[in-house]
C-alpha cells in the first residue's frame, strides 16, 4: 500500500473554463512528484479545522510554496514588496505544521514551507532579499523560476541524500531567512551566501528547502526519501496500535 503524502494548497481565486472563482489548489507538479516516488497524494485546504483527524490518515507531508508570509507573524512591519497577508493560509499552516511536528510526522518543507517551519521555531525572514544580496538571482521574473546552484553541507540528511554539491536548483522566491529557528541546522547554501537549506537532526524527517525540487523532472529523490521514511512512519504507527 503506498504511503499517503498529505500536500498543503493554495487558497486563492482561479480560472478555469468559463469559470473564476475562489479555489483549493496546488501545482499539478507536487502530486507528480509525490506519485512518481511512489506515494500518494493527498491535497490538503488551508483550515484550522480537524487537524488532527487530518494527521491521521498521512503518512507524511509536504508543504507547498506560495504567498509570503504575513511579517506580523514573525514581529515585523511589512516591506512594500511583501505580498498581502492570507490569514486563513497562515494560520490553518501553522497549526498544521506544528501538530505534524509534534507527532514527528515525515515532513518536506518547500519555499513558503521552508519559511513557515523557521517562523514556527522562533525564526524570521529577510522580506526582501535583493536588498541584502544585491540581485534578483533567485527570481528574476516573476512567474518564471530561476536557476542557481547550492553548496550542502557534509554530513547533513540533505547532504546524503543529494551529494555535496546541486546544480541548477529552480527557485522563486524574494524573501530569505534571517534568524534561524531552534532546533533547525543549516544545510544547504547558495553562491551568494544566503541560506536555501535547513533540517531538524531532532525528528524522523524534517527537511526544508527555498528551492522547488518539485520543477526537478530527472530528480526526485527528496521526495523518494520523503516516501520511504512515511513507509517507516507508517509501519510504526501500525504497530503502535496492535
Amino acid at each position: 500500500m503506498r504511503p499517503i503524502i498529505g500536500i498543503t494548497s493554495y487558497a486563492q481565486p482561479a480560472k478555469w473554463g468559463a469559470w473564476e472563482l475562489p479555489a483549493a489548489l496546488v501545482p499539478l507538479y507536487y502530486v507528480e512528484s509525490v506519485e512518481q516516488a511512489g506515494g500518494r497524494a493527498l491535497v490538503i485546504p488551508p483550515s484550522e479545522e480537524a487537524v488532527e483527524e487530518t494527521l491521521d490518515v498521512l503518512d507524511g507531508i509536504v508543504f507547498s510554496g506560495g504567498i509570503d508570509i504575513d511579517p506580523t507573524l514573525y514581529g515585523a512591519d511589512r516591506h512594500p514588496a511583501t505580498d498581502p497577508a492570507q490569514a486563513h493560509r497562515d494560520a490553518g499552516e501553522l497549526a498544521l505544521l506544528e501538530a505534524a511536528l509534534e507527532r514527528d510526522l515525515p515532513t518536506l518543507a518547500i519555499c513558503r514551507g521552508f519559511q513557515l517551519l523557521n517562523i514556527l521555531r522562533g525564526g524570521d525572514l529577510v522580506q526582501h532579499l535583493p536588498d541584502e544580496v544585491g540581485h534578483e538571482g533567485h527570481r528574476e521574473t516573476l512567474g518564471v523560476f530561476s536557476e542557481h546552484p547550492v553548496d550542502i553541507k557534509e554530513g547533513t540528511r540533505l547532504e546524503s541524500i543529494l551529494g555535496s554539491r546541486h546544480g541548477s536548483v529552480r527557485s522563486s522566491h524574494h524573501q530569505g531567512t534571517g534568524r534561524v529557528g531552534e532546533g533547525l541546522v543549516e544545510t544547504a547554501y547558495a553562491e551568494d551566501g544566503s541560506l536555501e537549506a535547513f533540517e531538524d537532526p531532532s525528528k524522523q524527517f524534517v527537511l526544508g528547502v527555498l528551492w522547488h525540487p518539485e520543477m526537478e523532472e530527472d530528480d526526485k529523490r527528496l521526495f523518494e526519501a520523503l516516501v520511504e521514511e512515511a513507509r517507516i512512519y507508517r509501519k510504526r504507527s501500525t504497530l503502535s496500535r496492535a
